[in-house]
Order: structure tokens, then sequence, then C-alpha cells
């Protein structure tokens, strides 16, 4: 891409700004290189790329990158046949290792969404994982870079004899500094080394009579630095240990190296893939940072929509930016910008072109929703003072030298930047050139934005389709940019307004304002008025706006009041459906009673017949009056809700006076319909009835429920498989009622062998059961372990 263009447009010191959130210098440098990309299928690409990696910094637990260490100068060396890495350069990649094994670990499809994962594949899959070489390395190189002792036994026995022998010449050489005369000594004395010896310093006075080999002197020359006799057998142990030390060194570093060239690719690959996150990474904190949405790419011949956008190097500075929205269409190829010095035309300008330009870099942009961004084969920009002292050139020349190049250059799908179109020279014939440029490069569908001064340029909106003027508007009263765009209105100059403002002779003012010819104090006029009604218009809308707000308010406290009716309903809907299954647990109390009493005495058992059956015949009566009572309280308070106008036999349904249990209808009588529950059937009224979405019954054992309980029957087995252990409470309390109901003495629950999870949750029932004598699995004959038994008592 145009390399003035993007110069101009201030491209590279936006990049640092982003390279600034990278993890590493080298991901940092990455950020630094990017550049424009003409193919919108790579863009986009990268752009999701990027919103991939912010989607994990900003999960509930944030993604972060391990680490990119500079192992580029050990890779290098890697290539050299015969080659062996230093203990720095093998540190350098045992951290590479290490940080692309975690970095591939911690982006595992099983910890990140699938979505993430697969954009980011071609980033994740180099990441080398060699725990083995990982370990090998840490086991022999420290953190600051050297060998470890315990590299090897032979380096921690040669370091061993080598501290002890080094401790103890140190003792000696002190115990001879310790017997030397005052006139000997020298200031602040101790042992030290010189050309790989141990020494001690004397005066040089003295060195006779202290002995020894001299193996420096100070600078002064009075002090010298001598190893006494008795010290030069230990010194030559310990030069000897050393020379074994460095050899062992040099052999642990060769092994290290030949683990590692087999992985030479790996590394390298794993490298550049740790330095591509990174850069991810810096791209995904800026968006973050400066809440850059994502934007949709769109064709240069269509056009571009920014919305809210804020030119990133102003943002960085901490500053309150006035956000712009500006959209050209497919028929829209020119925008001419007007308006005041000061009012923000070449921001304007600037931030166009480096929207499209960071976007087609991979980088997002500081715009809000909705935006879409234009990929452009090249962005042309005449912005600035384009004086060229080593050239030759006048500013307008160099104008002119950039605009040749564009006419030569920009095509259909370009994008041509153009600050102060026409100045420079004679306003007539820069108005004359500025608008003949720019009919051509509309004519070829370039789109250009161009700002000016020259009001005959801006009646080019007039005469040539697919020019538009637009304007940043000016507040006249504070004569001070407002930074708003507007479309389809020229802007106005305020110059002598400006100068007025500033207390200009008002005789030279008047006389300024007669020499503006008459037609153009017209439009000025117009201009004026134009911006006045724009004004009050755009009041009319903010009220509009307001308004539409306030309903929006209201008509969500609305829908609050109806969703806490909508909940007291419920509870009322919940209290009735307690007391309804109140009433039945007392009906079914009374019934157990009743022919506990039956069998207590055969002399009375008569009497207690008719009384048993009175009893429970009240008890019927009752019940249904209540539960008749709730039902027509419950339509009521859901007065919207479906009833049971649309029931039909075979539908399954929602029977409200049981709590919302499920069953099947299986006759109509009128306002009534018999539905199977479970192990009964009852008649309820239609009205208490709600289609169900569920499609399958559960097993049904037949006990026939009606006003004045006929004889019942109750089949000796009913079958639970398939239901969940919290299911199968009501349908064996109802087995067991039917069963008693038809005096049965057992009967058989088959909940089949799987988990063990139905039989161990019917077993905790029937235990708590008053009315189960005893129950047990069943026989071989019987089921076994997928059958229990109860005998009732």
């Amino acid at each position: 891409m145009n390399a003035h263009a993007l110069n101009v447009l201030e491209f590279s010191r936006t990049l640092a700004l982003v390279a600034d959130r990278a993890g590493s210098p080298l991901g940092a440098d990455r950020v630094r290189e990017l550049r424009p990309e003409a193919d919108a299928k790579a863009v986009d690409r990268e752009l999701g790329r990027v919103a991939a990696v912010r989607s994990l910094l900003t999960a509930d637990e944030p993604w972060h990158l391990y680490g990119v260490p500079d192992a580029r100068q050990a890779l290098a060396r890697l290539r050299v046949t015969g080659a062996t890495l230093s203990a720095p350069d093998i540190r350098a990649v045992g951290a590479l290792a290490a940080s692309s094994r975690a970095t591939r670990e911690s982006l595992r499809g099983d910890r990140i969404p699938a979505m993430a994962s697969a954009v980011l594949s071609e980033q994740i899959a180099p990441l080398l994982s060699e725990k083995q070489l990982e370990t090998a390395i840490q086991g022999a190189i420290d953190d600051d870079g050297e060998v470890r002792d315990d590299a090897s036994p032979a380096l921690r026995r040669i370091r061993r004899e080598l501290k002890g022998s080094q401790g103890e010449l140190v003792k000696m050489l002190e115990k001879a500094m310790a017997k030397l005369e005052p006139h000997q000594r020298v200031a602040d004395m101790s042992v030290t080394v010189r050309n790989g010896r141990y020494v001690i310093p004397v005066r040089r006075e003295a060195q006779s009579a202290v002995g020894g080999i001299v193996h420096d002197a100070s600078a002064t020359g009075g002090t010298l630095f001598v190893e006494p006799p008795a010290a030069v057998e230990a010194s030559n142990r310990i030069r000897e240990l050393q020379g074994e030390e460095i050899e062992e060194v040099d052999r642990i570093l060769a092994a290290l190296t030949d683990q590692i060239r087999p992985h030479h690719e790996g590394l390298t690959n794993s490298l550049e893939a740790l330095v591509t996150l990174d850069s991810l990474v810096a791209r995904a904190r800026y968006a973050i940072e400066f809440s850059c949405a994502q934007v949709d790419l769109g064709d240069a011949g269509k056009g571009f929509h920014i919305v809210a956008g804020r030119h990133p190097l102003l943002l960085a500075q901490g500053i309150d930016v006035v956000s712009f929205t500006l959209e050209m269409g497919e028929d829209e190829r020119t925008l001419l910008i007007s308006g005041p010095n000061t009012g923000g035309k070449t921001v304007l300008l600037k931030a166009v072109g480096l929207f499209s330009a960071l976007t087609q870099a991979g980088v997002p942009v500081p715009v809000a929703s909705g935006s879409r961004i234009a990929v452009f084969d090249d962005i042309y920009a005449d912005v600035g003072d384009e004086q060229s002292i080593f050239a030759s050139l006048s500013t307008f020349s160099a104008h002119l030298r950039n605009l040749s190049e564009v006419l030569e250059s920009a095509t259909g799908n370009s994008l041509v930047l153009i600050d102060e179109l026409g100045s420079g020279t004679d306003p007539i014939e820069g108005a004359a050139l500025g608008g003949a440029i720019l009919e051509a490069l509309t004519v070829r569908r370039t789109l250009s934005i161009a700002t000016t001064h020259l009001g005959a340029l801006k009646e080019l909106a007039t005469e040539v389709p697919g020019v538009v003027n637009a304007s940043l508007q000016f507040d006249p009263v504070a004569l001070a940019p407002t930074y708003r765009l507007t479309k389809g209105v020229p802007g106005r100059s305020y110059g002598i307004s400006i100068a007025r403002r500033l207390r200009l002779p008002d005789s030279v003012l008047k006389r300024a304002e007669e020499r503006i010819p008459v037609d153009e104090r017209r439009v000025t006029a117009l201009l004026a008025d134009l911006e006045a009604r724009e004004k009050t218009l755009t009041a009319l809308e903010r009220e509009a706006m307001e308004s539409a707000g306030d309903t929006a308010e209201r008509a969500r406290r609305v829908a609050e009041r109806e969703r806490n009716v909508g909940e007291r309903e419920r509870d009322v809907e919940r209290s009735s459906r307690r007391e309804a299954r109140q009433y039945l647990l007392e009906a079914r109390a009374e019934v157990e009673r009743t022919i506990k009493e039956l069998r207590s005495s055969a002399d009375e058992s008569e009497t207690l017949a008719r009384e048993a059956r009175r009893r429970i015949e009240k008890m019927a009566d009752d019940q249904g009056r209540a539960l008749d009572t709730m039902v027509r309280a419950e339509a009521g308070t859901r007065a919207t809700a479906p009833g049971g106008g649309n029931i039909s036999v075979g539908d399954f349904v929602e029977v409200e006076t049981l709590g919302g249990r499920v069953g099947r209808v299986v006759e109509i009588r009128g306002d009534e319909a018999v539905v199977a529950v479970g192990v009964m059937k009852m008649a309820v009224p239609r009205v208490s009835l709600r289609a169900s979405s569920v499609t399958r019954a559960t097993p049904e054992v037949a006990v026939a429920v009606r006003g004045d309980l006929p004889e019942v029957h109750a089949p000796s087995e009913i079958d639970v498989r398939g239901m969940r252990a919290g299911e199968v409470e009501d349908v064996v309390m109802q087995a067991v009622d039917a069963a008693v109901r038809a005096d049965l003495r057992a009967i058989r629950i088959i909940h089949g062998k799987g988990t063990g999870a139905l039989r161990e949750r019917v077993a905790e029932m029937l235990s708590k059961e008053s009315r189960v004598a005893n129950f047990r699995l069943g026989a071989w004959n019987e089921g076994g372990a997928g059958v229990t038994v109860a005998e009732l008592g």
C-alpha cells in the first residue's frame, strides 16, 4: 500500500500505540510490522483471530499467554552443524519449550470455546509439547543460565572438591596475611585473584620477606599481589579442577544440544506461533481499552459507514474526543467537506483513511457497532504541508505532484484523501483545477474525500452526480468548532465573524462585507438559515428521542407490574394446588382409617361398613365442591390462558387440581373429562386441563375414582422403569392406595436392575409406609433384583 499515505495517516505511530500492549519485545515488533492487506477474506480472517483472543481475555476466567522467550540466537546456532549451545541459549530454548507446551494446554478444546479453538487452530497446531525435553533442560540449567551442580555426578564431585580446595586455600592465605608485620601490610587487605591465581596484597618493600610469585601490581606500583610459596601447589590443584569443570560442562552442553537439535523445526514454528499470539493479544487488549466494536467489511464500490468513530491517537492522549458518524453510499463517490479552520476537517480526513488502513492490517478501530469499513486496493493521501526543500518544490507544486500520482494510479477500488483542495494558487484557478480532479475521480468511481475553503467547489455537488457536500459545524456564538459532521450542506468559513470577535475595526468589517459579491452573500445567508433550521430539527429530534425513551420506560414499568401480577397469580395457583393436594391426602387417610375399623371387628362390620360408606361419600362430596371452587378461581385468575375447550380423547394434559400432573384423556362427558393419571382415572372439570408437551404416558394402574366411590379394581403389579427416582413416589403410593382399597395382599413393583437408584428409592418409600407389613426383592421366578414385592398389612 502507498507508503506516503500511510506516513501521512500516522499509521506507524498508531501501530506503536498498539504494540505497547504486547507482552514481549518480539510480539511488539510483530505488531509494528503489520501492513494493510487488500484481500478481504484474509482481513476478515485476521480480525476473527483478534476477536477470538479478545473473547478469551474477557472470559470469566481470563486466558493469558505464557510468555514469548527470545530464543532466536539459539535456534540460529542450531542450524550450524556441530555447534554447541551455551548455557543461556539452552535456558532460552527450555523457556520456549515450556511456554509452548503451557500455551497449547491452555488453548485445548475442552478449556476454551469451540469457536475460538477453530479460529486459532493455525496458531495452536504448531505449538510444541515436549515435556521430556523441558525436564532435561530444567534439570541441567538453572534460572540464571548456569549449569547446575547436579547436572551430572562428575560435575557434582568436581565442584564439591573445587569449593573445598578454594576454601582451604583462602584460609591458608588469610593466615599468611595475619603473620605480616604492620609495615608490610596494605590498607583493607583481603585474599584476591589475579590471572586465575589466589594472591595476597603486600607492600613492594616487603616482597622479599614474603617471597613467592608476583602476579600483578597496583596502578601506582606500591602494592604487589603475591602468591606465597605454600599456596602454589594448592592453586595448581584448583586450576586442574577448574579445567575438569570446564570439560564436564562442555560435555553436558553438547549432550543437551544434541537432544535439542531434532526439535529445531518444531521450536522454530512454536516461536513463530507464540509471537503471532502475542501480536493478537496486543491488538485484543487495545480493542478492549479503546472500546473497538467488531465491524463488517464491505466492498470499496459500496462505500462505508462509520458509527461513532474516534481517532485513536486523540484517545490515547486522554482528552474528551467528539465522535463522528459518516456514511457514503454506493452512489456517493466524492465527499466535499467545507467549514472554518480548526473545525476538525483534517482530523476527520485522516481518521477515515486510518480506519481502513488499520482494519486491513488486522487491527480493530475505535468505532461503534453497526460500522462497515471498506476494503481498498490502495489509499492515496495529499494532506498537510507538502513543501519539499530538497526537491525545490513549492507547496502547490508538491500537491500537484501527489495529485498527478493519484490520477495515474487510483482505481475504482481506491480511497483518495485530499486536504485543502485548490489551495496554494489563485482561488479561481485552484477551484477549477480542484473541480476537474474530483470530477475525474468521481467518473472512475474512486471513493474520494476532500476538504476545501473555496466557495466555487461547493457548487460541484449540483453539477456532478456522485459528489456530496458536507460540513463540520461551528458555533457562531462561541466561535468554536463543534466537530459535528452534517452531510448535504456545505459549510461556511466564518472569516468575518471570527474577525469581528477578534475586534477588528467595524469600518474594516463593513467594507469587507460590501466587497463580498451579492450572490455570495445570498448563499452565505442561505447556509446560515439552513444551519439554524438544522439546529432546530436536531433539537426536536432530541426531544422526540427523549419522549420515546420516557414511553419505553413507562412500558417497562407496565410490563414489570404485569410480571408482578403474574407472579402473584402463580402464588395463588401454587397455594390452591397445595390445598387440593392436602384434601386428597386427608381423604386417603380417612379411607384407610375406615377400612381398618372395618377389619377390626367382624361383629360390627355391617354397621361400620355403612358408616364407612357414609364418611367416604361425604368426603368425596366435600372434595368435589372444594376442587370445583378452586378450579373456577384459577380459571378466573388466568382468563387469557387456554382452557380445555380443544381437549380431545387421547390428548396428554396437565391436571391443575393435581399440581400439574400429566395424564391422558380417555373420555369426555360434557364439561367433564375422564383422565388417566398414573394409576388413577378421575373425572375432572375440563376447565382445569391444559395441553401438555408430553408424548408418552407413564405406566398406568387403573383405578376409577368418582363421587360415590364404586367398586375399585387394582392390578397386582406396576412398572416404573424409565422414570426418574424423584418421579416414582406418587405412582407407587397411588398403587398402594388402590391395592389397599381392593384388599390385595401384595403388589409387585417392577423397577429394573440398572444402577439401583429406582430400587433404593422404592425401598426407602416402602420402609416408611405403615400399610406395608413387609417388602422384599423378587424371587428368581418373580423378576429377581429387578422387582420389589410389597406385602400389605
